[in-house]
């Protein structure tokens, strides 16, 4: 914007080398102009610092903002068990990651309830049964392994 400013200066020292003079109308109108041209270009000047200043400040953001991601999702997958679905928390509790028959959603399943039968897991999104405790019991409602009709049971 240096440029404005530079350009303003000329007219303003050719307006005097031309000797106008704000007594006349012309000359009235030509040097209230160029103060308006001044102005202007100080204004200029000035966004234009602001601007600046602005686009510092969110690079800065930004580059904080991308620490932050880093950090987060280092710690996300420091979490993750790449040998197996298994995720412990900070609590020493594991889970298991199972998708839903039904949605397709992923959930995470206490281990310990996988084991007990009496325990029906739902899925929170769709709320259809994941895992039921009937799942165990054979073809007749026993808890045997009979795969016919006929349980001799």
């Amino acid at each position: 914007m240096k440029y404005l400013g530079e350009e303003v200066a000329y007219l303003r020292g050719l307006a005097e080398g031309l000797e106008i003079e704000s007594a006349t109308k012309e000359g009235k109108m030509i040097c209230k102009i160029i103060d308006v041209l001044e102005n202007m270009a100080d204004t200029l000047d000035d966004m234009q610092e602001d601007y600046d200043e602005l686009v510092e400040y969110v690079e800065t953001v930004d580059e904080d903002l991308s620490d932050v991601e880093e950090i987060l999702y280092e710690e996300d997958d420091d979490d993750f068990d790449d040998d197996d679905d298994y995720d412990d928390d900070e609590d020493g509790l594991s889970y298991i990651e199972m998708e839903c028959p039904n949605c397709g959603d992923l959930v995470d399943i206490d281990e310990e309830l996988l084991f007990d039968d009496s325990v029906d897991v739902i899925c929170p999104n769709c709320q259809a049964t994941i895992l039921s405790s009937d799942d165990d019991e054979g073809c007749c409602g026993c808890e045997c392994d009979c795969e016919d009709d006929k349980c001799k049971e």
